[in-house]
């Protein structure tokens, strides 16, 4: 990746897509340095994350991050795998920590599954733990890395519903995809990435209508 400068505002939905291999994920990882820049700098509410004084386990607790994969912990249960950061990070009471668990539950539609292992959900079921686990940290942000890739289609809807009610209630979120529904419907700004670079970024109904870079237009027909 080289020469990528953006600006994410507080309350932004950025929509990252490009061809595999684009440096979309690379990307989204540098943000809360999972990747190592090798130069410049990511400054996050004002703190730069790479001075070497900036406490990185403080700010990423700010910084929820969604994977492909789900990453919940096949031997805990749902509530335990949304309850362990905030007790041992955020030194939550459990009876605290459980509250805060069983009202995201409620609010993705699974609060019968709180004494569930991860293997007796479905994919959509623990994409949607997954981002409730995010949500129990009360980040101010949450990076979605192909939150949808690796579901079958008709669970991505209810992903997908999650994240829009979580744009709705005015999450900065940047979300690395390849729904164009959600991009053109949800993103308040959409990024197309090649060869590690940005190669355009505006409105997504702007960018899908008329796209201007030749490399854009080429991947939208493809896609579209």
């Amino acid at each position: 990746m080289n020469g990528i400068d953006i600006d994410i505002s507080k309350g932004e939905v950025v929509v990252v897509i490009g061809p595999s291999g684009s440096g979309k994920s690379t990307f989204l990882r540098c943000l809360n340095l999972l990747e190592q820049p090798t130069g410049g700098d990511v400054v996050f509410e004002g703190v730069s994350l790479l001075n070497g004084k900036s406490d990185i386990n403080q700010l990423r607790q700010k910084m929820g991050m969604v994977f492909q994969q789900f990453n919940l912990f096949p031997h805990l249960t749902v509530l335990e795998n949304i309850t362990l950061a905030p007790r041992k990070l955020k030194k939550l009471s459990e009876n605290d920590a459980n509250e805060i668990a069983f009202e995201l539950l409620r609010r993705i539609g699974l609060f019968d599954k709180a004494d569930r292992y991860p293997n007796q959900l479905s994919g959509g079921q623990k994409q949607r733990i997954a981002i409730a686990r995010a949500l129990a940290m009360s980040p101010d942000m949450l990076l979605f890395d192909e939150p949808t890739s690796a579901l079958d289609p008709e669970m991505v809807g209810e992903v997908l519903d999650v994240m829009k009610r979580l744009a709705s209630d005015g999450m900065t979120m940047v979300v690395v995809t390849h729904e164009m529904g959600f991009a053109r419907e949800v993103g308040s700004r959409l990024v197309f990435m090649d060869g590690g670079k940005i190669v355009e970024q505006g409105n997504p109904a702007d960018i899908f209508a008329n796209p201007q870079h030749p490399r854009t237009k080429e991947f939208l027909g493809k896609v579209l």
